[in-house]
């Protein structure tokens, strides 16, 4: 009686599929679980509050341009404080809306290179970028927003009851959460539990 053995191309256990992690890459994410688990809530909350804040800002922004346009059409005396209310509030929503794509790497990427080198080559890549990520929003966000928001701390806006520093302020927090998305994406590259490049969403791209 004989019995049929795998074909030489079935995977058997322990081989690592084409592309796929090695044999050995499973155990990370059973090791950093606990630390993973941690970030994925703490991301889950600051998603919220970022949603929240971004939907309030751009209903703020809309109302305060439809009484702009209202009070110099047809009131013709332009409310004064409209203008850079406007422009202050498409400000923050500007850079908090920025900041909450980064938690679903949905910021612009070239991966048509990417995609075709090796899985390995691939993980190097996204830690790589990852690490530029964080590299330059430490320095271009949290220290040089924190000195910008320092420097112009006095700075009063004559038609609102804050400075410009006080707006600024967003630049350094925006900046210390794309860092902490950044962060808990390398960790979820390095864990093997999130993919090295960006997951292309035709729907969301089409939106």
């Amino acid at each position: 009686m004989t019995t049929n053995s795998p074909e030489p191309d079935e995977n058997t256990p322990g081989d690592s599929a084409p592309g796929g992690p090695g044999p050995h890459e499973p155990a990370a994410p059973v090791r950093w679980g606990a630390l993973l688990t941690v970030l994925g809530g703490i991301r889950l909350v600051i998603d919220r509050v970022l949603a929240a804040i971004c939907i309030v800002a751009f209903t703020g922004l809309v109302i305060i341009v439809t009484w702009q346009v209202f009070t110099r059409e047809i009131l013709n005396n332009s409310a004064p404080w409209t203008q850079e209310a406007a422009l202050y509030t498409f400000v923050v929503l500007a850079v908090f809306a920025a900041a909450y794509v980064f938690s679903e790497r949905g910021h612009i990427a070239v991966m048509i290179l990417v995609e075709k080198l090796p899985r390995r080559a691939q993980r190097v890549m996204g830690v790589v970028i990852e690490l530029t990520v964080i590299f330059f929003f430490v320095v271009a966000f949290i220290i040089g927003g924190s000195s910008v928001a320092e420097n112009a701390w006095g700075q009063d806006i004559s038609t609102l009851p804050f400075s410009v520093g006080q707006v600024y302020l967003v630049l350094p927090i925006a900046g210390v959460l794309i860092v902490f998305y950044s962060v808990t994406h390398l960790i979820g590259i390095l864990a093997g539990v999130e993919e090295p490049t960006p997951d292309f969403d035709e729907n969301a791209e089409a939106i």
